[in-house]
């Protein structure tokens, strides 16, 4: 008959610059996409080098050792009789392309570069790459002659070209092109392409999953036709992490679902479709095909090879299916769990510390390592050879196979309360009974010595002796008092990161894991160089909605009781002393807001992109039945006073999971400046243009006004209590009020 196809798609944990290890990958795949009985192999974008070199990509090295990777694969036996598409980057007159190259039986068919590059959010493919502006266009490309002796080829079609083989049509799309308004899809489709491809470097954000979905499936539903997404998997190298997805869809059903998260280094999706299907699709949308009779042609490469056989009568088609989303508390207990697994064995260090606090944050964050575990076992249960190799290489044991995933716990994660004298014995007792149930090694040591230390030196050297607020101390004696505690636990974590498992008799360092929420990230609501600052931090890019769901969900799904206790209790940093044995500090007293305002901020701020009376005008709205106009009008203004005077925060931020679309991690996400005028002059005066009456209870917790000398009363800066002052924004640019307002940068 000839008209069914089995092709091949899949999601690949590849590696920046890792050549060796992608090449293996690669041909695994293709040798798995031909055992299942397929003719036509996609892979992800940028495949052969890794999609995360970023200024690697300007190096001839990373062009020179792609071309190899390709000769290798061109050269291998495994990669023929059967169409292979792969990604790697191409200089071609002197510019950079990022590109899919098609070739099968050592013949070069295609070179076809990006049109449409990434340039937003994390992405900076500008930066790198030129797109490819000359539609339905080709060129010759002179092949270098490494290449010239494998394929006995010159030159190759370079450019926006599809192929034709002996049965069907195939057009190629590479990621962005797919989230732009006019895809090539579409052109490709009314001028009778009937495969379409997608490799892809999509990286996971929280709820993110069902955009990729509907993409695919409302293109082959408008237009008919088959479409294989390809993506990569797996942290290569930084904040990001790639969670595959791979999909084949038909005539707007999904045929074949890849996993989201998995710890598999090679995921291979396959499906048999009947091109007749695609065909007779198409045949009843008459406004398609009058579109379709105006398409102009597309430059086609002819292929003497067909996807499908003669004596395909019998061939079983793969039916459709429905699209299994995770829930978000799902997506937290895998995504970040399967980037600390590829951070753990791919810096070949022996486990992590986490500095556990007894509360929701660093609660959160060991479970994560918990359900890291988790999957390890799963994985090994299932035969992952691999996954057991590198979990034997992580404990130094090469009899070791895991089967408990507390025994494993206790293997990798190192857990310790630092406790001072303004520690609770509830924090130090659900931090031990959390860490007995998920099996970590657990140490309760006091910091005390060391911060009386540090602060009798100071005491020392000029005379004077801090003290709390509540023993008559001054706000700035406070803060510093409680950011000496907070730095100590910082430099006691990284001794015993280095010298812990030397201690146990063991090989190895651990990797340090901070636990700071993007809440408080945005906010600043942390010490500069505490336990925030670590080596990385897997819960920096989500919410505290989020991790609170995702903790009650661990409560329930790894019958982790303890988790019971961290949610019932408020959050506190634990700083300042206690009061009768109690705790007498809350983060969200502190902060004067909520955690939940928070993360409306955050959208608001980031994806809405407004600033602070934009922020306003949508609030006012927003929050017209819980809040007045004034009440808005002062929250806004809290906000960005302590957002923008903590913002230096961020340049020495841990790296963090990138997961929620407001983080604020300065690195690449969210570029802004650090040192601003914190009192937001014009801005704030355009917010009193509005005219919010005032009223002193309607201020948020713990907000209070400044007399100072600006067009408009503002928001004292510091953290606490109310004061007054007469100084001029300009003598006191880093808070707004006055100089001693510069302890926050601390």
């Amino acid at each position: 008959m000839g008209r069914k196809v089995t092709v091949a798609t899949c999601a690949l944990n590849q590696w920046a610059l890792d050549f060796e290890g992608n090449l293996q990958r690669i041909l695994k795949s293709i040798e798995i996409a031909k055992r299942k009985g397929a003719t036509y192999r996609l892979g992800p974008e940028l495949e052969i080098c890794g999609y995360g070199c970023w200024d690697h990509f300007y190096e001839s090295d990373t062009l020179l050792h792609s071309l190899q990777v390709l000769a290798a694969l061109l050269e291998s036996p495994v990669t023929q009789d059967i169409i292979c598409d792969v990604g790697m980057p191409v200089m071609h007159r002197n510019v950079r392309y990022n590109c899919r190259v098609i070739f099968l039986n050592r013949r070069i068919l295609l070179i076809r570069p990006k049109m449409a590059l990434a340039n937003e959010g994390n992405y900076r493919e500008l930066r790198w790459f030129t797109p490819w502006s000359r539609t339905r266009q080709t060129e010759e490309y002179f092949l270098p002659r490494m290449l010239q002796s494998l394929t006995k080829q010159e030159t190759v079609p370079f450019g926006d070209a599809v192929l034709a083989t002996r049965d069907t049509c195939i057009g190629s799309e590479i990621c962005e092109e797919l989230w732009t308004p006019h895809s090539p899809h579409v052109d490709m489709g009314l001028d009778g392409v009937e495969i379409f491809t997608n490799a892809s470097g999509s990286h996971h954000v929280l709820r993110k999953a069902h955009a990729r979905v509907d993409l695919v499936t409302m293109a082959t539903t408008k237009n008919g036709g088959i479409y294989l997404l390809a993506n990569q998997k797996g942290c290569d190298g930084d904040r990001l992490y790639y969670d595959g997805c791979a999909l084949i869809a038909m005539n707007g059903h999904i045929l074949a679902q890849g996993s989201q998260f998995s710890l598999d280094d090679v995921e291979v999706l396959t499906a048999t479709l009947d091109l007749e299907d695609v065909r007779s699709y198409r045949a009843e949308i008459s406004s398609r095909n009058l579109a379709a009779s105006k398409a102009s042609p597309y430059p086609r490469v002819k292929v003497d090879f067909a996807l499908s056989s003669r004596e395909d009568l019998l061939e079983p088609l793969s039916e459709p299916l429905e699209w299994k989303y995770h829930s978000p508390t799902e997506e937290i207990s895998l995504g970040p769990a399967c980037w600390l697994w590829d951070f753990l064995r791919r810096s070949q260090q022996a486990g992590f510390f986490l500095p556990l606090s007894g509360g929701v944050d660093s609660a959160a964050t060991a479970c994560l390592v918990y359900s890291m575990c988790r999957q390890v076992c799963e994985a090994v249960n299932n035969g992952n050879q691999e996954v057991l190799a590198d979990v034997r290489t992580i404990v130094d044991h090469l009899d070791y196979t895991p089967r408990d995933p507390r025994e494993l716990c206790g293997r990798v994660l190192t857990t310790c309360y630092m406790a001072s004298e303004n520690s609770s014995r509830e924090t130090r007792d659900r931090a031990a009974e959390l860490a007995r149930q998920i099996g970590s090694h657990h140490i309760g040591l006091d910091v005390d010595p060391a911060v009386k230390a540090v602060v009798g030196i100071f005491s020392l050297a000029t005379g004077k002796r801090p003290l709390f607020a509540v023993h008559g101390g001054s706000r700035r004696e406070n803060l510093a008092l409680q950011n000496v505690q907070a730095r100590i636990r910082m430099v006691v974590a990284y001794l015993f990161a280095q010298l812990s498992l030397w201690a146990r008799g063991a090989r190895g360092g651990l990797l340090v894991l901070g636990s700071a929420n993007v809440d408080e990230s945005l906010l600043g609501y942390l010490t500069k160089y505490d336990c925030s600052s670590a080596d990385i931090n897997p819960i920096g890019g989500i919410s505290k909605t989020d991790l609170r769901a995702f903790v009650h969900f661990c409560l329930e799904h790894f019958q982790l009781p303890a988790l019971e206790g961290i949610l019932a209790a408020p959050a506190t940093a634990e700083l300042e002393p206690l009061a009768d044995g109690r705790v007498s500090q809350t983060d969200e007293e502190d902060m004067g807001m909520t955690y939940a305002d928070l993360s409306v901020y955050g959208r608001l701020r980031k994806v809405a992109k407004t600033g602070p009376y934009g922020m306003f005008c949508k609030l006012v709205s927003l929050w017209k039945d819980v809040c007045s106009p004034r009440q808005v009008a002062d929250k806004v203004r809290w906000f960005f006073c302590k957002y923008s005077m903590n913002r230096h925060k961020m340049t020495t931020l841990t790296p963090a999971y990138h997961a929620e679309s407001y983080s604020p991690d300065d690195n690449r996400f969210d570029l802004r400046p650090f040192l601003y005028n914190t009192s937001w002059p014009w801005q704030f005066r355009c917010i009193e243009a509005q005219g919010p009456p005032r009223c002193a209870e309607a201020r948020p917790a713990r907000l209070a006004q400044c007399t100072c000398s600006a067009p408009f009363p503002r928001l004292c800066t510091s953290w606490g209590l109310p004061r007054s002052c007469s100084s001029s924004p300009a003598t006191a640019p880093l808070a707004g009020c006055e100089p001693a307002c510069s302890i926050a940068w601390l």
